[in-house]
């Protein structure tokens, strides 16, 4: 058990604890009184505010007593070198609102309350709830209308601003973080984001590569922000991989970005460099007019689901012979193709479903798409990775967390890739 989860459970039995101090007749009265005197359940003057207020101001007696060392009013506090020093007022935020609370003082100064801290002004899951909000894509302007209207929590934007930067340090964490020596799949996509760039927004790419490591689990390896692709960049990304541990990439799917083949193959040569079929097949679908979009689909999939390379090039000799004249420009797709398109036809059907698509990455940014588009642009790239980051470690505790997600019918597919790549695999 780790220690969030024992913490976890503590808090969850002290809960019922203070629960069933209440008997229902007790709530019931309470109940009463606050319908008596005009008194709502909730919200900033409602009756569980009240009781808020009430549990808080009695942990914090409760703390002052076991720093002092004896109860209010004992004698046995005489001469002991600190007192009880009246109280301070402050308001905190809470999940039920703000709260009005007296905090107890002692004399020497060298009291720290747990529970509110000092110079504390949010106690609960505030701060969380500020980053579960961001990580939806919700802008600073909206989650400070959010909590101000749901909550009665006046949080500025500045406040909300520093609060999610406490995952820079984080990210730093995240990016720079030991990887396995092997990884038997590869994939990389990328994202096109606006930000402000020296005054001008600009369009940018977000690159996101995820591993598959032995036990089929996938893993969100790293995210990187680039003006353009480009040998140079992916010489990076590759030697940033490989100095955080990765040894052997197998499989490496990708969309034809530029200078990613030969970066993979300066930095891994033994990897096997495949482009995303569906990819492939959508590109080439942007030539084609939409009478003809079924028939197109048709003799395409004679070319994919060939069985050997020379079934292949007769499908796609086909294909050329068929629509080279009408549709030159989606031939010429599968032409540019074919030298990374090509590996794909080794692979017997269990391992094809696998590397078929990057399908894998593309589910995931799908869902960044949909936080990013609430954002005309970002003011920098750092805001733009805090949001990314906090966007996928979102997803990631959805899908598995640290453990990530596994890969339908892995286990064929692994036994497959060890006979391919012997010696190749560690465990």
């Amino acid at each position: 058990m780790t220690q969030d989860t024992s913490s976890r459970e503590g808090d969850e039995t002290a809960a019922r604890r203070l629960a069933d101090a209440f008997s229902p007749s007790a709530i019931d009265a309470l109940l009463k009184d606050a319908k008596s005197a005009g008194t709502p359940i909730d919200g900033v003057d409602g009756l569980l505010n009240q009781m808020t207020k009430a549990v808080l101001e009695r942990a914090l007696q409760a703390e002052l007593t076991d720093h002092l060392g004896y109860d209010a009013g004992d004698p046995a506090g005489h001469g002991s070198g600190n007192s009880r020093n009246g109280k301070s007022r402050k308001t905190v935020s809470t999940t039920n609102g703000p709260v009005d609370i007296e905090v107890p003082r002692d004399r020497n100064g060298s009291f720290e309350p747990a529970i509110v801290p000092k110079r504390a002004r949010r106690i609960g899951n505030i701060d969380d709830m500020i980053l579960s909000l961001y990580s939806r894509g919700m802008t600073t302007r909206d989650i400070e209308a959010h909590l101000r209207e749901v909550y009665g929590v006046n949080a500025s934007r500045e406040l909300i601003s520093n609060i999610t930067d406490v995952v820079v340090d984080e990210i730093k964490a995240w990016q720079s973080r030991p990887l396995d020596e092997v990884y038997p799949i590869l994939y990389v996509d990328g994202i096109r984001i606006r930000v402000k760039d020296n005054g001008v927004v600009t369009t940018k790419v977000a690159y996101l590569a995820i591993g598959v490591d032995v036990d089929g689990r996938k893993h969100a390896l790293g995210c990187w922000i680039q003006d353009t692709e480009g040998a140079k960049f992916w010489q990076k990304v590759l030697s940033d991989l490989r100095n955080r541990g990765v040894k052997d990439i197998l499989i490496a799917c990708c969309d034809g970005l530029t200078g990613l083949p030969d970066a993979i193959h300066a930095i891994f040569p033994d990897t096997v460099v495949q482009t995303c079929v569906v990819h492939v097949i959508r590109n080439a679908m942007r030539f084609v007019s939409y009478g003809d979009r079924k028939k197109i689909v048709k003799a395409m999939k004679e070319i994919y689901t060939a069985p050997t390379l020379e079934a292949a090039e007769l499908g796609l000799a086909e294909f050329d012979k068929q629509f080279g004249t009408q549709y030159p420009g989606a031939v010429d797709v599968w032409h540019n193709a074919w030298d990374e398109f090509i590996p794909f036809l080794d692979y017997p059907p269990e391992l094809r479903k696998i590397v078929y698509t990057t399908n894998a990455i593309e589910s995931i940014n799908f869902q960044l798409r949909k936080i990013t588009k609430n954002r005309g642009h970002f003011p920098d790239k750092d805001a733009a990775m805090k949001l990314l980051y906090l966007g996928l470690r979102n997803i990631s505790s959805q899908r598995g967390g640290e453990s990530g997600t596994g890969t339908r019918g892995w286990k064929v597919a692994l036994n497959t890739l060890i006979d391919i790549f012997p010696g190749r695999i560690l465990f």
